[in-house]
């Protein structure tokens, strides 16, 4: 073969862009509407077309979120553990892809994308670490006067909707994300709508590691398009509001108030790899009390 034939084979090639879809319930539905939208990068430049869902979808997701809850949250936090850390070893494996992505999407050196990326899946082994620990820290016996043992330890919440930031689309997104889940909630997760592609790559980390199908669902589009139908959601349990602006957040948490809701306020964070601590753990738990009467031994009386 010449040399100009092999020059034509290998320049020849049709591009294969790749196609990018939601992440509900452990599949990959294309939105409910067939809508899309562009994402460009910090340049302006196409990168994909992103699903745009609908208030269906958002439905939807909250269908799975809730139908996989039971599961997840019986399973033992030790297991739940090791489902998570399976996870950070697919991160781990798929690095280059999420280098391009949030450099891609952040305007971001290969090497501070690269930088960004570690972080992230440092901070998902991160929570996946904890996963068994928090009880002991949030819960414990409590000293009362009686024949008593009284005992309280945390429960998840339930589904919880969650606002990607809309500037992290990576670290911040796990940031979120990550302490929902450890703690046996379930998640309906909205991606930053400038920068979704690194959350929808995500979601197909997730749908190739064990983390059952309908625990976390991935929806990209108009944040508040998304948001208003997750916060007024009767079978929402609580929701974070990291991604929303001033005037959203308030308009959000007016509408989670109808049934209660759990509302995680944004808070400003100028980095996003310090160190995160246990608020968005402790954020999403419920502590449960249980009074245990105490039984006599012996003829002595002697209690234990």
């Amino acid at each position: 073969m010449s040399e100009k034939t092999e020059k034509t084979d290998r320049f020849d090639r049709l591009s294969v862009f790749k196609t990018y879809k939601l992440y509900v319930g452990g599949k990959f539905p294309r939105s409910e509407s067939g809508r899309v939208y562009e994402v460009t990068d910090s340049k302006g430049k196409w990168l994909a077309n992103a699903p745009q869902s609908s208030r269906k979808d958002a439905r939807d997701a909250v269908v799975a979120a809730r139908k996989a809850f039971g599961g997840w949250s019986g399973a033992t936090a030790y297991n739940r553990g090791q489902v998570l850390y399976r996870v950070a070893e697919m991160l781990e494996g798929r690095r280059d892809q999420f280098v391009r992505e949030v450099a891609d999407a952040e305007g971001l050196s290969k090497a501070k994308a690269a930088a960004v990326v570690d972080a992230t899946v440092d901070r998902w082994v991160w929570y996946a670490g904890w996963t068994d620990k928090i009880a002991q820290v949030t819960g414990g016996g409590n000293p009362v006067a009686g024949p008593f043992f009284n005992l309280s330890s945390p429960e998840p919440t339930g589904v919880v909707a969650v606002l990607a930031p809309q500037d992290a689309s990576f670290l911040g997104l796990v940031s979120v994300l990550a302490p929902v889940i450890a703690t046996g909630n379930t998640a309906v997760v909205v991606a930053s709508e400038r920068r979704p592609l690194p959350a929808l790559s995500l979601g197909e980390v997730l749908a190739t590691s064990d983390v059952p199908g309908g625990v976390v669902n991935v929806l990209s589009g108009r944040t508040a398009e998304i948001a208003a139908p997750l916060a007024s959601h009767q079978d929402v349990n609580a929701i974070d509001l990291a991604g929303a602006d001033e005037e959203l957040a308030k308009e959000l948490e007016v509408a989670a108030a109808d049934n209660l809701k759990r509302v995680l306020r944004p808070q400003p964070v100028d980095n996003w790899s310090e160190a995160p601590g246990l608020d968005r753990m402790t954020a999403f738990l419920e502590t449960k009390t249980v009074w245990h009467p105490t039984g006599s031994l012996g003829a002595s009386g002697s209690a234990y």
